[in-house]
């Protein structure tokens, strides 16, 4: 199994250049998984639905199946919010896990940098970034694609993946 992130800004496009690169590399035989960091409280399920319930009511855990798909979630209830390694050891087996988000985290990340969102590039404080996809001009060493050269990012992605071994190795490092 291997881990590469996508790092950016909000409104850079990560989760769109997602939902367009996982259809390529699914078309080359890959299995992929994403896990996404969120910046704020969220929810996958309906309130006043059953495991909503369950959750406001103080379970730890919920997990949802149903014949198509199955969810856990985990209510932290005030524990600290888990590092990436941690999430990486609950994942199922693929061949390509993507994270989204976890900028401060020290695996390779390819930067998602959109001209218009006028932000400033991370990639000159970020060691782990190892590409840029985006749609400025830049003058830089790093690797660079298009934000709509799709095959040219998921190769990008494929070469400077890391298995988890040596990224849990590298988290253990940095802690």
């Amino acid at each position: 199994m291997k881990v590469i992130g996508l790092a950016g800004w909000s409104g850079a496009g990560k989760t769109t250049l997602l939902a367009r690169v996982i259809p390529h590399l699914l078309g080359q035989g890959l299995r992929v998984s994403v896990i996404k960091h969120a910046h704020h409280s969220f929810d996958v399920d309906v309130p006043g639905k059953d495991s909503w319930v369950h959750r406001q009511s103080g379970a730890a855990e919920v997990l949802v199946s149903s014949g198509r798909r199955w969810a856990l979630m985990h209510e932290l209830r005030g524990a600290p919010e888990p590092r990436l390694p941690e999430l990486l050891k609950r994942m199922s087996p693929v061949d390509l896990v993507i994270v989204e988000g976890f900028k401060s985290e020290p695996h390779r990340k390819i930067e998602v940098h959109r001209a218009a969102n006028g932000k400033p590039m991370l990639f000159p404080d970020d060691p782990g970034i190892v590409g840029i996809a985006t749609d400025a001009e830049l003058k830089t060493t790093l690797p660079v694609a298009h934000l709509d050269d799709i095959p040219a990012i998921a190769a990008m992605m494929q070469k400077f993946a890391l298995s988890i071994e040596d990224v849990l190795a590298r988290s253990a490092t940095e802690s």
